[in-house]
C-alpha cells in the first residue's frame, strides 16, 4: 500500500456528492475527485480523477482514471468517500511532513520522503518505496516481524510499521494493516496478539487449509477456451496445483458453465470432468498430442 500525501486543508475536507453531466454518481474532496462507474457484469467500480476545474454536474467519465476497487452500490459509493474523508481529516491532524532526502534505501535512492515521526519516514523512489525506522525505534518492532536494518516496503511490509506505531496513522490506515497482517503474516498475528485466525480471516491460513485439502486432488494450473470441444475448457491439472520438474499434469474438459476459478485454484470433480487426450487448444501440448 502507498501511503498517500497530504492534500487540501482541514477546510476542504468535507466531501460534495453529485450527478455528472452523463448520469454518473460522483463526488468532491478538496482537489480529489471520485465517480461510480459501471463495470462488467453489472458490476460498478470507484474511480478517481484530480483537480477538475468544473462543478460537479460538468464532470464526464472521461475525467476519471484512477481504479480503486469494486463497489456494490450508490450507498457503497457514498460510505467510500465518506471513509477516504475520514483518512483525509486524520492524515492533516497528524502532521507528516514531507522532505527531501538523500537516503538509499533498498529500492533506489530516495526521491523524497514523509516525516511521520522522529525515526519513522516513507521514502518514495523511482520504482518503488517504503519505510525506515531509526534504530531506537526498529527495536521497538516484534522481533517475529522486525526487518533487519530497519527498511519496510510499501506492498505488505509497511504494515508491520502501522501496527507497532498505530498512534502515526489514520483509522483507515490502520484497518488496511490490520487486513495486511492477518492476510500476509497469520502465525505473527495470532502470537502477538494472541488469538486464532478463524477461516475466511487471513488469505494465507486459507491457502494452506485449500492446498492441505486438495493435495491429492486435481487443481487446475492452466486453462484455455476449447476450440476443439466448443462449449468446454480444455485444462491441465496437477496433483495439488503443483507444478515443477517431475510433476505428472493430465489434460480434463470442463464444461464452461462449470469452470469458474474460486481463491486459490479450480479443482477437477473426476465424475464430471473427463480426462481428454484429444487434440489440444495449448500450443506446448499440440506436438504432444500429435504423437
Amino acid at each position: 500500500m502507498t501511503i498517500p500525501l497530504p492534500s487540501g486543508s482541514p477546510a476542504m475536507v468535507a466531501p460534495t456528492f453529485g450527478i455528472s453531466a452523463d448520469g454518473l454518481p460522483v463526488a468532491r474532496i478538496g482537489d480529489n475527485a471520485f465517480a461510480m462507474l459501471p463495470g462488467r457484469d453489472g458490476r460498478h467500480y470507484l474511480a478517481s480523477g484530480w483537480k477538475i476545474g468544473r462543478s460537479l454536474a460538468e464532470w464526464r467519465r472521461d475525467d476519471f482514471y484512477g481504479h480503486s476497487g469494486e463497489i456494490a452500490d450508490e450507498a457503497a459509493f457514498r460510505a467510500r468517500v465518506l471513509e477516504h474523508a475520514e483518512h483525509q481529516r486524520e492524515q492533516q491532524a497528524l502532521g507528516r511532513r514531507e522532505i527531501s532526502s538523500p537516503a538509499h534505501t533498498p529500492w533506489g535512492p530516495s526521491q523524497g520522503a514523509i516525516v511521520y515521526a522522529e525515526g519513522v519516514e516513507c521514502h518514495s523512489t523511482a520504482g518503488h518505496g517504503g519505510f525506515k525506522l531509526s534504530a531506537e525505534r526498529n527495536r521497538k518492532v516484534d522481533p517475529v516481524l522486525r526487518v533487519a536494518g530497519g527498511f519496510y516496503e510499501e506492498d505488505e511490509a509497511w504494515a508491520i510499521v502501522a501496527i507497532t506505531f498505530p498512534h502515526l496513522f489514520t483509522s483507515f490506515e490502520r484497518r488496511c494493516a490490520e487486513r495486511t497482517m492477518k492476510d500476509s503474516w497469520p502465525d505473527a498475528w495470532e502470537t502477538i496478539f494472541g488469538t486464532i485466525l478463524t477461516p475466511g480471516e487471513s488469505r494465507e491460513k486459507d491457502r494452506r487449509a485449500f492446498e492441505a485439502a486438495h493435495a491429492e486432488d486435481w487443481v487446475v494450473i492452466s486453462a484455455i477456451t476449447s476450440e476443439q470441444q466448443p462449449g468446454f475448457v480444455e485444462c491441465v491439472a496437477a496433483p495439488g496445483g503443483y507444478r515443477g520438474s517431475g510433476t505428472e499434469e493430465r489434460r480434463f474438459l470442463v464444461p464452461s458453465d462449470d469452470y469458474t476459478l474460486g481463491r486459490f485454484g479450480f479443482v477437477i470433480d473426476p465424475d464430471r470432468h473427463a480426462v481428454y487426450g484429444g487434440p489440444s487448444s495449448f500450443i506446448g501440448w499440440q506436438e504432444r498430442t500429435a504423437t
